[in-house]
């Protein structure tokens, strides 16, 4: 074996030790029966309207992806962006190695007409954009759930200093990314040192991307696609909160609102395709803070997962039918990029 493959081998079973930890931190406590029966009392209809909340909040997410796209292909359309964009979430959700961002960045860019390093690049964009969003829902939350405890007001405040020096940090990337273009180019030095080769492959993937990032930060850009992205989270929130609201057992559904950002966050820590056992275990501790039950939360915890998992890997599994029933042939032809 490789010593890429013993790499990937360890990766996969510190993931699955994750998981399984979680798992039984989730299971050990809890009333299956119970959990049961608050399964089998939530309304359908609450659960069809956080199905099509969360539609529409891919709706907001893949509009905002497009945008980030025309400087490269002023001719893309919303069809291809939404084809690459639903593939690449249903790989993440059943492949593991966060496999759909590498296919989105290097599989689709003849599909899409745009290339690998601006694909890379909105990559980047998006992800700040969306850690952006979560750490100002999060402070939110906090400030105005009934989340107190013992010592709990202390780490609140922790907490609150804490989001506003990330948040400040994302922000100064978005808006001033020539501030941090010297320290790239720094480290494309040293890497220059060891490789002079690997540093002139990346050169080009740099300036590309530095290009994409200061084009996006000029004008009203970048106020447009944090807009979409507002309206994307929102929705998001909305999901969890129409779900709560089809769990009767669930005395206080405004605990969504909470268990929104949190679970969502917690999928930054290794685990499983489909975030198996960590996103369950932060959402389920999440609702109990605000005063659910603990069956309740696993029954809350479960519908959630599964309405934010199924319909992403079903439509993207379509997706991924039609790109390649496609040939993978460009559906929106590149023309020349927009100025920027």
């Amino acid at each position: 074996m490789t010593g890429r493959g013993v790499k990937r081998g360890l990766q996969l079973s510190i993931s699955l030790a994750v998981a399984g930890f979680f798992v039984w931190l989730v299971v050990r406590n809890i009333d299956g029966d119970a959990v049961v029966r608050a399964l089998r009392e939530a309304s359908p209809g609450w659960i069809v309207l956080g199905v099509g909340l969360f539609l529409l909040g891919y709706g907001c997410r893949i509009a905002r992806w497009r945008l980030m796209l025309l400087r490269d292909n002023p001719q893309i359309r919303w069809q291809p962006a939404a084809v690459a964009f639903f593939g690449s979430i249903a790989a993440n959700n059943v492949l593991p190695f966060r496999a759909g961002d590498a296919l989105r960045v290097f599989g689709f860019t003849k599909y899409l007409g745009v290339p690998v390093s601006t694909l890379l690049a909105t990559l980047l964009v998006e992800r700040m954009l969306d850690m952006l969003s979560l750490l100002v829902a999060l402070g939110l939350a906090l400030m105005l759930l009934p989340v107190g405890g013992n010592g709990l007001g202390t780490l609140i405040g922790a907490s609150g200093g804490v989001l506003a020096a990330v948040g400040a940090a994302i922000l100064a990337v978005l808006l001033f990314p020539q501030l941090f273009e010297p320290l790239a180019r720094v480290c494309l030095a040293l890497v220059r040192r060891i490789s002079i080769g690997l540093s002139d492959r990346l050169s080009p993937f740099v300036d590309n991307i530095f290009a994409t990032l200061r084009h996006l930060s000029e004008g009203p850009r970048m106020l447009v696609l944090s807009l979409w992205s507002a309206a994307a989270w929102a929705l998001e929130g909305a999901v969890f909160w129409a779900v709560a609201r089809a769990v009767p057992a669930m005395s206080e559904p405004v605990a969504a609102w909470l268990a929104f950002p949190v679970g969502t966050l917690s999928t930054l820590l290794p685990s499983t395709p489909g975030y198996i056992g960590t996103f369950d275990f932060f959402v389920i501790k999440s609702v109990q803070l605000v005063g659910n039950a603990p069956a309740a939360a696993a029954a809350f915890a479960v519908l959630v997962h599964l309405v934010i998992w199924l319909p992403a890997t079903v439509i993207g599994g379509a997706a991924m039918l039609i790109w390649n029933l496609s040939g993978s042939a460009p559906a929106a032809k590149p023309c020349k990029r927009v100025p920027s």
